[in-house]
Parts: structure tokens; sequence; C-alpha cells
């Protein structure tokens, strides 16, 4: 069964440094649980930028090129008119449309994007059934480590090396959790 090492902090800074610590001493398997953003927490864990923002930006595209092109299509191959001999593919005329569909598919990937990048709906883990875990999102700062279970001594001694108030074990189940 696969397990991992909760550690409770007080606060981010003790936080950060517990995580600069346990990385310093060759744990990388680490995430963090914390009631509010805390920079220097993402930045000890060495978190990457989000993809969501590129997501956002390229479902825009996809949304403008095929509001721009249903246009095209009806007014152009499907039932075109000419009215007082201007032109059928006016591009100006579509704009509003183009922006419009942008911003729509745009709001749908980015909703459907943050979905998928914060792997919800998730409504259990296995660091839930830890007692005192509920503080995560009140006033407590949580580290979990996950590494090999012989190795679980060295790692609850590298916790309280680094300052945990409180460390608890979480059983992740055969899968990881």
């Amino acid at each position: 069964m696969e397990r991992a090492l909760l550690g409770e902090f007080g606060s981010a800074d003790a936080c950060a440094r517990a995580i600069t610590a346990l990385r310093g001493r060759g744990w990388t398997q680490l995430d963090a649980y914390m009631p509010y953003p805390a920079k220097n927490i993402e930045e000890a864990l060495g978190l990457s930028r989000s993809p969501l923002p590129r997501v956002v930006l390229a479902t825009g595209l996809v949304g403008a090129a095929v509001g721009y092109f249903i246009l095209w299509w009806t007014q152009n191959v499907d039932y075109p008119l000419d009215v007082g001999g201007h032109p059928t593919n006016a591009i100006p005329a579509y704009i509003g449309i183009t922006f419009e569909t942008a911003v729509l598919f745009a709001a749908f990937g980015a909703f459907i994007g943050s979905l998928r990048f914060c792997k919800l709906p998730r409504l259990w883990h296995p660091v839930f059934e830890v007692r005192g875990f509920e503080r995560a999102s009140i006033d407590r700062f949580f580290v979990v480590a996950f590494g090999e279970p012989e190795k679980e001594a060295s790692l609850r001694e590298d916790l309280s090396t680094a300052g945990a108030l409180r460390i608890a074990s979480v059983n992740l189940g055969k899968d990881g959790a």
C-alpha cells in the first residue's frame, strides 16, 4: 500500500522553509495545502507556470475562426445576396460576431481547462481523512511528502527537523490517489 507523510506547519514561511529543506535533502515528490495562495510556497515547490492561458488563447482563436467561417459560409456560399452592389464578404460587418464567438469559446476553454488542470470535481482525497486537516482551509499549512515505504522513518525525521508541528501518515491506496 502506498503511503505518504503529512506535516503541519503554523505559517507560510515555516512551510516554505520546510519544503526547501526537504527538497535539499532529496525529497522531490511534495505537495502543499494552504488556506490562501502563498507565493513563497509555490516558489519552494518549484511549480511551473499554468498552461491555462495558452488553452484560453487557443480556444478563443478557434472560436473566432468558427464565428468568421459561419458568417462567411452563410453569406458567400450558402445564400449570397447582392445588396446594392456591395461585396458579400464584408469583413468589417463580421467583427462583432467574430469577437463574441471568440469570447464565448475562450470562456468555455477557461472553465473546462481550469476544471481539468485542477483535477476537479474531486470530492474525496486520502488526506481529507487525517484528523485536523480541515484546518488547511482555516489557518494551517500542510506539506505532503511522498516516498517509498522503507524510507518513511527518514522522511518522518526530516519533517520533524524541518519544524513540523505534527506529522501524520496517509494511506494513498494502491493507485496513489
